[in-house]
């Protein structure tokens, strides 16, 4: 795997999603690398591209309450343990569960296993609410997908939170996890 900057040379074959993230970053004036790889379904197989990448991929979870009214999109470190009754009481928020694949394509444009916080560039109806774990802002860099799990990048922990979450009107929530 060969760390790259910015957007592929040739998008042809690319996903519309995946070139929407780009266009979006170019347009804020973000800079990023880039690394292509196989389909990373799983936190163990985002390892490699992780040391590769020279940035962690944190684990994201799309979770809903029981009546499937409220949505959140957590960020928590790949390697950290994920406890509901924790969140639910930081968030006021009982019975929470992982929402459904199909709520992830209708609000975010992503299926299951690309979840990504730059899909929330596709909620023009803030139906999600953004819950960032604050262990992953001590960090210079954070790796995520370009909506697709073929591909991840890294950004500048900073330009994340300052430039890209703003531009996509989705206000983080910090927790603690």
């Amino acid at each position: 795997m060969e760390l790259l900057q910015g957007r592929p040379d040739d998008c042809a074959s690319r996903l519309e999603k995946e070139i929407r993230v780009y266009d979006l970053l170019d347009n804020l004036g973000v800079s990023y690398e880039r690394i292509d790889h196989e389909a990373a379904m799983t936190m163990e197989a985002c390892a490699a591209v992780d040391e590769a990448l020279g940035a962690a991929i944190c684990k994201n979870l799309l979770l809903c309450n029981r009546q499937c009214t409220d949505f959140y999109l957590l960020m928590i470190p790949g390697d950290k343990v994920f406890k509901t009754s924790v969140l639910s009481k930081q968030i006021g928020s009982s019975r929470l569960s992982f929402a459904a694949g199909e709520y992830m394509e209708q609000f975010l444009d992503i299926t299951p296993g690309s979840l990504s916080v730059l899909g929330l560039m596709n909620d023009r109806e803030n139906r999600v609410q953004l819950l960032i774990d604050e262990d992953l802002l001590t960090g210079e860099y954070i790796g995520c997908h370009p909506c697709i799990n073929t591909a991840s990048l890294r950004l500048r922990t900073k330009d994340l939170l300052e430039i890209i979450i703003p531009a996509m009107g989705h206000p983080p929530r910090f927790v603690q996890l």
